[in-house]
């Protein structure tokens, strides 16, 4: 299940959503100037999530369209459902936990922990991407292997 190419395959999947979610967390972290720990921690959470979910859905939708449009036939609906359903079963429980508990977490502690703002959100969004990543890789493997 884990060899070189599976970690390219992986890699390409995630690495634009990773880099807008990292870039929507590292953004948002600034609100703790505003907002205390835990709020600025769940503010980070829900913007990483619009920002990752949204190239997710984007990148994925493209494809399917790219596909149909060499294949000279029109989008169906029921691509578009497939679609949904695959990401909510590849993504579903993963994101749950991610977001009302690991991430938010990670947030919060890192920064207390290591004593600087900046390397603690950083380390908090490695530490709870490694719980997020294997969850969803496993799920991504098991959809692969249904279809």
């Amino acid at each position: 299940m884990f060899n070189k190419s599976n970690f390219k395959e992986w890699f390409d999947r995630y690495k634009y959503a990773e880099l807008s979610a990292t870039t929507a967390a590292l953004t948002s972290s600034q609100f703790s100037r505003i907002f205390d720990g835990l709020t600025t921690a769940y503010l980070i959470t829900f913007t990483e999530y619009v920002a990752f979910y949204g190239v997710i859905l984007f990148i994925a939708y493209k494809k399917i369209v790219e596909n149909n449009k060499q294949l000279n036939k029109p989008t169906a609906f029921k691509e578009l459902v497939l679609l949904i359903r695959n990401l909510i079963l590849e993504f579903g429980y993963p994101a749950i936990l991610d977001f009302f508990i690991i991430r938010p977490f990670c947030m919060y502690w890192m920064p207390i922990l290591s004593g600087n703002y900046f390397a603690g959100i950083l380390l908090g969004k490695i530490t709870a991407d490694s719980f997020f990543y294997f969850l969803a890789i496993v799920n991504y493997e098991l959809i692969k292997k249904r279809q």
